[in-house]
């Protein structure tokens, strides 16, 4: 592989992309920061195939990314990156689209039971052998020059990648478990994800209540705070912290004047400009209509016992991730199970295809009572709950059931001498 010199060059990064060009896969990621801005601030991105590598400065004066872009946006290059959703933020913020198709190594991880969460020096080291350097993770990407411990760690982000990449892919093949990720490749490429809406900035938000005026306050305000964030760059906190938000909206201020007095907000926000256009976006505040209200129950149809209910299918799901080998959170997310057991049917990813077959089978026959869970020698284990009530015992498959069809009753404890006896 040919590590090219840093990109700073319009010429040298048309170059780069032409080599680029037709490849099978890319391997993608970049350097951002973001603590003092609503956008994060690209400061560079690595890319890299099987034969060319290079870090590209986005921050050098003059230089065009579009024909980077370009290339990102070429449908027939595969995208690789690991835990990909910032870097797709990035570039989506850059161009209004996803970049597809797309493959994150962190997700297919999960396939191979290699955690939900995989480190990317925890992949690299397990497919290529290699100890990462991790010294310069915790640095000022946008501060020039470079140093060359910055650059080799970068370029690392995307040459171990696309080393990794391809005997991942191998892994995937051989284990047949490549269509699992299907799923969660399209959540990952959804646009949405990375759509910024200020009409749903509320629901990032703790509720303080249910009253249709209090809601239509709360969102009028989310949605002012959000604008405001994004029009000086700044993080939403910056402008007024969610306390602030739920303060003004259960005590709604009656004039600008009063500004001064809400925790939170400067003494100045009695005559400035923000005080106005927060006041207008109370003044604009219309109630909730029913369409529009959170729901009572987070799932229809929750029943009094189905937190506990979710409780069993999370150890159900924990027993059958381990006998298959694969991360929990690819075979089922808590909000399906908390769905499944509040009683819905419909439109489930775990009553479907493959999920169904490795999880979504029992789990209904353990919400329908179908199934239950029998310790054996320390062991949890799965029977049908017709065995369990018909006192089937937990020792190998060839004992019978107890005589005249009854439960069998647990051996008689000895009772144990009380302290000071004989």
């Amino acid at each position: 592989m040919k590590i090219h010199p840093i990109i700073t060059r319009q010429d040298a990064l048309a170059d780069l992309v032409e080599r680029m060009r037709g490849a099978e896969f890319l391997a993608v990621d970049t350097e951002f920061i973001r603590e003092n801005s609503y956008w994060p601030e690209l400061c560079l991105v690595q890319v890299a195939t099987a034969e060319d590598a290079a870090v590209i400065d986005p921050l050098a004066d003059g230089l065009d990314l579009q024909p980077l872009l370009d290339l990102l946006l070429d449908p027939s290059i595969l995208k690789v990156m690991h835990a990909g959703s910032q870097d797709i933020e990035i570039f989506y913020n850059l161009t209004g689209q996803v970049p597809q198709p797309l493959f994150d190594t962190q997700v297919a991880a999960m396939a191979l039971g290699l955690g939900e969460q995989a480190s990317y020096a925890h992949l690299v080291a397990h497919f290529a052998g290699h100890a990462l350097d991790k010294g310069a993770r915790f640095t000022d990407w946008a501060r020039r020059p470079l140093t060359e411990r910055q650059l080799h760690y970068a370029i690392g982000d995307v040459t171990h990648l696309a080393e990794f990449f391809p005997r991942m892919l191998e892994a995937l093949r051989t284990s047949g478990r490549g269509s699992w990720l299907d799923d969660e490749m399209a959540r990952l490429a959804d646009p949405e994800n990375y759509r910024v809406d200020p009409e749903q900035a509320w629901q990032r938000l703790k509720l303080p209540g249910r009253k249709p005026e209090l809601l239509g306050r709360l969102k009028a305000l989310a949605r002012w705070r959000e604008l405001e964030a994004m029009d000086k760059n700044v993080p939403r906190g910056r402008i007024a912290k969610d306390e602030t938000l739920l303060d003004l909206a259960s005590h709604p201020p009656a004039s600008q004047a009063e500004l001064g007095r809400v925790r939170g907000l400067s003494p100045a926000w009695q005559t400035n400009a923000i005080g106005q256009r927060l006041m207008a976006a109370l003044a604009g505040a219309t109630p909730f209509t029913p369409p529009e209200a959170p729901a009572r129950e987070p799932r229809p149809g929750a029943a009094a016992n189905s937190a506990l209910v979710a409780d069993l299918l999370k150890l159900l799901l924990k027993l059958r991730a381990k006998e298959v080998g694969v991360a929990p959170r690819l075979l089922a997310r808590s909000e399906d199970m908390e769905a499944l057991a509040a009683g819905v049917r419909d439109g489930l990813p775990i009553l479907e295809g493959w999920r169904r077959e490795l999880f979504g089978d029992d789990a209904l026959a353990l919400v329908e009572g179908r199934l239950g869970f029998l310790i054996d020698k320390g062991k949890v284990r799965m029977l049908p709950a017709a065995s369990l009530t018909a006192g089937e015992a937990p020792a190998p498959a060839a004992a019978p059931p107890p005589a005249g069809g009854g439960a069998a009753r647990p051996p008689r404890r000895r009772a144990r001498p009380r302290r000071g006896e004989g």
